[in-house]
C-alpha cells in the first residue's frame, strides 16, 4: 500500500533522522501556522492581531533590556519567517548547501553550524543595534526573524570546507562555492544600508561558519558539545596489541576532498569513500 504524500513528508522530517529535513520542516510549519492564522483572522473580518502577536513571541528583540524576558527568541527567531519568498530562498539555499555539507561532515556538525550560526548572527545584531548610534532611534522597536543567519553559516562553512566544489546555477553555469559564498557575503555588506538588521545577522552567521571550519581543520571541533559522553569507564589491557589502525590524518582527508572538488564524488575509489565516511563520523 502506497504511503500518502503527507506520510512521506512526516517520515522525512521527523523520522528519518536527517537534521536538514527537520530544520526545513520546522521553518515551513512555523510559516504555515503564522500565515494560516493571519488568513483565518482576515476571513473572519478581524485584523492580524493574533498572528502579529505570535511573530513577536518568536522573533528576537533588538533592545537588550527586553531579551531577558524573551530569552527563548535567540533560538526561535531562526525558524520564523512570515514572507513567502524569504522562506523560499532560505530553504532552497539550506537544502542545496546542506546536502553538500552532509556529504563531508556529520549530522551533529550540521546541527551545530545551523544553531551556532543563528546565535552568532543574533549576537552581532544585538551588539550593533545597542552600540552603534545610527540605530539609537529604532533599537526599541526593531526585531530579528528568519533563518538567513543560520543558512549563511551553512553556506560559508561548506564553501570553506570544499572551496573548489562546483555547482551549476541558472544563467551563470558552473560556479565554485568559494565565489558563491564571497558574492553572498559582499551583497550582505552592501545591504547594510538598506536592510541593516538582516544583513548584520547574515555577517555574524558567515563569520561563525568560516571560523568553525578553520578550527575544525586545525583539529578542534566545537560541535563536540553535542557529543554524548559515555558513563562507562573503559580499562585497557596493556598486554594486548591495539585492535584498530590509527585514525586518518588531515592530509589524507584533504587529498580526498581535493579529488572530489576536481573530479566529483563518483571518482573516489571504494577505499577513499570508506575513509571519508569514517572521518565524517569522528
Amino acid at each position: 500500500m502506497k504511503k500518502s504524500i503527507f506520510s512521506e513528508l512526516y517520515y522525512k522530517v521527523f523520522k528519518s533522522g536527517n537534521p536538514l529535513f527537520l530544520f526545513i520542516g520546522i521553518n515551513v510549519i512555523v510559516f504555515l501556522a503564522i500565515n494560516l492564522l493571519a488568513a483565518g483572522e482576515f476571513l473572519t473580518g478581524g485584523s492580524d492581531t493574533a498572528a502579529d502577536w505570535v511573530v513577536l513571541q518568536l522573533s528576537m528583540p533588538a533592545y537588550y533590556e527586553l531579551l531577558p524576558f524573551k530569552f527563548w527568541t535567540i533560538i526561535t527567531y531562526m525558524f520564523t519567517q512570515r514572507d513567502f519568498f524569504h522562506l523560499l530562498f532560505n530553504i532552497l539555499w539550506l537544502y542545496w548547501l546542506g546536502l553538500i555539507f552532509l556529504d563531508f561532515l556529520s549530522k551533529r556538525q550540521f546541527i551545530f553550524t545551523y544553531l551556532a550560526g543563528g546565535i552568532a548572527g543574533a549576537l552581532l545584531y544585538l551588539l550593533a543595534y545597542n552600540l552603534l548610534p545610527v540605530f539609537g532611534n529604532s533599537v526599541q522597536s526593531s526585531i530579528l526573524l528568519g533563518s538567513s543567519a543560520s543558512v549563511m553559516a551553512v553556506v560559508v562553512a561548506t564553501a570553506t570546507l570544499v572551496p573548489n566544489f562546483t555547482i551549476q546555477l541558472l544563467f551563470l553555469g558552473n560556479v565554485k562555492l568559494k565565489y558563491l559564498a564571497l558574492a553572498y557575503f559582499v551583497l550582505d555588506i552592501i545591504g547594510i544600508s538598506s536592510e541593516p538588521g538582516g544583513s548584520i545577522a547574515h555577517i555574524g552567521g558567515a563569520i561563525l561558519g568560516f571560523v568553525y571550519i578553520q578550527q575544525l581543520n586545525r583539529g578542534t571541533d566545537f560541535a563536540n558539545i553535542f557529543k554524548r559522553r559515555s558513563k562507562l569507564k573503559v580499562v585497557k589491557n596493556k598486554s594486548t596489541a591495539p585492535a584498530s589502525a590509527p585514525l586518518l590524518n588531515q592530509e589524507v582527508i584533504d587529498r580526498i576532498l581535493d579529488k572530489i572538488s576536481q573530479s566529483g564524488y563518483d571518482s573516489l575509489t571504494k577505499l577513499e569513500k570508506e575513509q571519508l565516511f569514517k572521518a565524517s563520523k569522528k
